[in-house]
């Protein structure tokens, strides 16, 4: 831990708090369909998609047909996808590979459902290497519009959540078509077109040329992939998405070139995140409520970094007796430089690996199954947590309301009073269907990583690891299928039928059995009245929130994988202190 490290992580704080008030100001302009800078070019285009889809953009929905809408939709996407996959080989913009002119054969049946399910539901897990797998059309067309799609999808529901606590006594949550296109127009393309050319010219390539057959010193030959590849980087951050174009991720000099674009690449992971607790703020009529939870994901965003940090750079204990120097200096990074980048280092190694599991992101520029045990930890710990810490877009801030709830019925238990939250009172309805949304997400996490470890299904032999390392594996990669997060330990085969069918499912449960409760608490909270506050109302703008909701967080959601992680990194931390090796 150096002072430059942690120079660069409050460099990168105080950026994302810089843009958290604007981003959220122009998210509300955008979404109460008020006018904004770019309405003068994109309003025409808004009312010719209304028009062609037959949508009437003044229609205000009921919670139910705003979620059927979106399951529909996400069913319709998932189709679409699969053939794509399923029919990439006969369609074209699909690139020559070697030299003898070969193309990209149609992916199997079991990997393109995984890979359909994992895009629609914003998790990005790749079962497979990117650049010998998918053809240009399935990256253009599939995986990056999806990327789209289902960012834009995880942030109107949030937007549906927000005014479920903003309105009084109204039936509906707002008109889910008209969200979408309004995301995706006014929010994720604009900054998507600006950023990407930011990219491309800092060496990312954008083009549909074949792959370069290069011939080493050698005489070896050396197949050099590109592609659209800075089109899909920008809105695979921004959107909380993850998946790469190659299967190094952000690791590739292609996807993440430099330094520079490494630290962009952080601040896009958080900044719509971020921006929607600002936007929440101004929907319920106080800022000071939307900075209330933004503390509440800094303080957590914040231990986890620290956490990782130190962790990475403690000397490997592997090593003890073995005379290899670990410390710093001007000459060498110290600490555990395995499996990370030497153009990031262990900060930004550290930073990264934070930052894209508090959020869906899931994309990497170093290689988890390569950090301390402690370090991995908190990557899988933030996931578990339902990644509120700033989270997916829209996830993250409904997640985090959702533990809201939790934490005001915890204090109206303590008080004897019936629990509100920005005078809405909170009663057994939501309470429940809160703690459903939040139970469903451990209820898949431990289930499928129970199964996977019984040896008569033979899940066991794909793994390159045994010991509790190995156990580590097999339960980040359900924490990161239910979660939506798509990064993953490695060190594990996922490409079977196995895997790819129970990690599907996981990511099914993960994104719509945890979204319909979610937005019954938003069509209930819609129709409620507004109770103005009393002297027994408490207060949801102080530190004493910030604290109780973080308590809550940590005891709702941590204790209840303590068991789990004690049978991997934890144990291997001990071990690895002990010199024990599996």
């Amino acid at each position: 831990m150096t002072l430059t490290g942690w120079l660069q992580i409050a460099i990168y704080a105080a950026i994302v708090i810089a843009i958290t008030a604007p981003l959220g100001g122009y998210m509300m302009r955008v979404f109460n369909g008020e006018r904004t800078f770019l309405s003068p070019v994109l309003r025409p285009i808004e009312r010719l998609i209304y028009a062609l889809t037959f949508v009437d953009e003044k229609e205000d929905q009921h919670w139910t047909v705003y979620t059927v809408a979106m399951l529909m939709f996400s069913f319709a996407g998932f189709v679409i996808l699969y053939a794509l996959q399923r029919l990439q080989s006969i369609l074209p913009f699909s690139q020559e590979i070697s030299a003898k002119h070969d193309h990209l054969p149609a992916v199997g049946e079991h990997l393109a459902f995984n890979t359909a399910i994992s895009f629609v539901t914003n998790t990005n897990w790749q079962s497979y290497t990117p650049e010998a797998t998918m053809t240009y059309l399935t990256q253009m067309a599939g995986l990056t519009v999806h990327n789209f799609l289902s960012a834009a999808t995880g942030i109107v529901l949030a937007v549906a959540l927000v005014r479920g606590f903003a309105r009084r006594s109204a039936k509906g949550v707002g008109n889910f078509w008209v969200d979408l296109t309004r995301c995706v127009l006014y929010i994720l393309l604009p900054i998507s077109i600006v950023v990407g050319l930011f990219f491309v010219w800092q060496g990312t390539p954008q083009n549909l040329a074949n792959y370069t057959i290069a011939t080493t010193l050698e005489g070896a030959k050396q197949i050099i992939a590109q592609g659209p590849v800075a089109s899909q980087e920008v809105i695979k951050m921004m959107g909380t998405n993850g998946g790469g174009f190659f299967n190094a991720n952000s690791a590739h000099p292609f996807e993440n070139p430099n330094a520079l674009t490494d630290f962009v690449q952080m601040i896009l992971i958080f900044s719509l995140g971020a921006a929607l607790t600002n936007f929440f703020g101004r929907m319920v009529g106080s800022q000071r409520q939307g900075w209330a939870i933004f503390a509440v994901m800094g303080v957590l965003w914040f231990a986890g970094t620290t956490t990782v940090y130190w962790a990475e750079s403690q000397p490997n204990p592997a090593y003890a007796g073995m005379h290899i120097d670990q410390t710093v200096s001007a000459l060498q990074s110290g600490g555990n430089m395995e499996g990370k980048e030497v153009r990031f280092g262990i900060t930004q190694s550290s930073l990264f690996a934070t930052i894209t599991t508090d959020a869906s992101c899931g994309a990497i520029n170093g290689w988890l199954d390569s950090f301390m045990p402690l370090g991995g930890l908190i990557p899988m710990l933030n996931i578990q947590l339902g990644e509120i810490i700033f989270g997916g877009v829209g996830s993250g801030l409904y997640g985090m309301l959702l533990f809201v709830v939790i934490a005001m019925f915890v204090a109206g238990l303590m008080v004897g009073r019936t629990p509100e939250y920005l005078g809405k009172k909170l009663e057994a309805k939501e309470v429940k269907m809160a703690m459903l949304a939040i139970l469903i997400l451990p209820l898949s996490i431990l289930g499928f990583a129970a199964l996977a470890a019984v040896p008569s299904l033979g899940a066991l032999s794909s793994l390159n690891n045994a010991g509790p390392h190995g156990y580590s594996e097999i339960l980040y990669a359900y924490t990161s299928a239910t979660g939506n997060n798509g990064s993953a330990f490695g060190g594990l085969n996922a490409n079977t039928p196995f895997y790819d069918s129970t990690l599907g499912a996981a990511m099914f449960i993960g994104r719509f059995l945890m979204i319909v409760p979610m937005m019954a608490v938003a069509g209930s909270l819609a129709a409620k009245k507004i109770v103005p506050a009393s002297a027994g109302t408490f207060p949801t703008t102080g530190p004493l929130f910030v604290g109780l909701v973080v308590g809550v967080i940590l005891i709702v959601g941590g204790l209840t994988y303590f068991p789990a992680l004690s049978l991997g990194p934890i144990v291997e931390h001990f071990a690895m202190q002990a010199h024990i090796l599996y």
